[in-house]
C-alpha cells in the first residue's frame, strides 16, 4: 500500500524541527492537531524521544495516518486519535499543542474553537505552536500567498489565509500570550504562544 505523501511536509519538517526542538525541550506530551499524512508526527517523535507525541485528525486521513505511525515503531508516538476541533476537547491536559497548515483550511468558527480548546487543554506555561501562512495588517506577505488564498476560497469559501492580528486576539482571549513569530521558508510563519494563567 502506498501511503499518502505531502511534499510540503517533507520540505518543512527540518526547518520546523530546528525550531521545535529547543521549544519542546522541557515538554512531555504534545497534541498535534491535523496530523494529515503523519510525516511530521513520525519525524518529530523520532527526533524528540522525551516527548509523548499524540497525532490526531479527522477521518479523511485516518487509515494512512495510523499505518505510518504504526510502521515507525516509535515507542513515544501514540496511536492517532479521531479529533475534531469543533467538538468538545475531552482529552487529558498537555503541555504543548502543535498544528501545521491547518488554520487556513478551517472555517473561522473552527479557528475560534481551536484557540478556545487549546487555552483550556494546555497546562500552565504550556505552548501552542501554529505553522502556516498568515496575513499582516490585512495584507498578503507574498504574491504566491495571494494566489494560494484565491485557490483556497474557490475550493471552500469558509477557508482563507488568516489575519495574524485576529488570531492573536483569539489567543489572548484564551489566556495565551504571544512569545514569538518566526519567519519560515516558503512565506510561512511559526507562531508560538504560552498559556499564562
Amino acid at each position: 500500500m502506498t501511503l499518502a505523501f505531502s511534499q510540503s511536509c517533507e520540505n518543512n519538517k527540518e526547518p520546523l524541527l530546528s525550531l521545535l526542538k529547543p521549544l519542546f525541550a522541557h515538554s512531555t506530551r504534545v497534541l498535534e492537531i491535523g496530523s494529515g499524512t503523519g510525516q511530521h508526527a513520525v519525524h518529530f517523535a523520532a527526533a524528540m524521544p522525551q516527548l509523548l507525541w499524540q497525532p490526531s485528525d479527522r477521518s479523511d486521513y485516518a487509515e494512512d495516518l495510523a499505518l505510518r505511525c504504526s510502521q515507525s515503531q516509535l515507542a513515544n508516538l501514540l496511536p492517532p486519535i479521531h479529533f475534531d476541533v469543533a467538538q468538545p476537547w475531552l482529552l487529558e491536559p498537555v503541555d504543548a499543542v502543535f498544528t501545521a497548515n491547518s488554520l487556513h483550511i478551517m472555517s473561522w468558527g473552527e479557528v475560534e474553537s481551536f484557540f478556545l480548546g487549546a487555552g483550556q487543554l494546555l497546562e500552565s506555561q504550556g505552548l501552542a505552536c501554529v505553522y502556516g501562512p498568515f496575513n499582516y495588517h490585512g495584507n498578503y506577505t507574498s504574491a504566491s500567498n495571494a494566489q494560494f488564498d484565491q485557490w483556497l476560497q474557490s475550493r471552500d469559501p469558509l477557508s482563507a489565509i488568516r489575519d495574524f492580528e485576529k488570531i492573536n486576539a483569539l489567543a489572548q482571549q484564551a489566556g495565551l500570550l504571544l512569545q514569538a513569530d518566526h519567519e519560515m521558508p516558503a512565506n510561512n510563519r511559526c507562531l508560538v504562544w504560552k498559556k499564562t494563567a
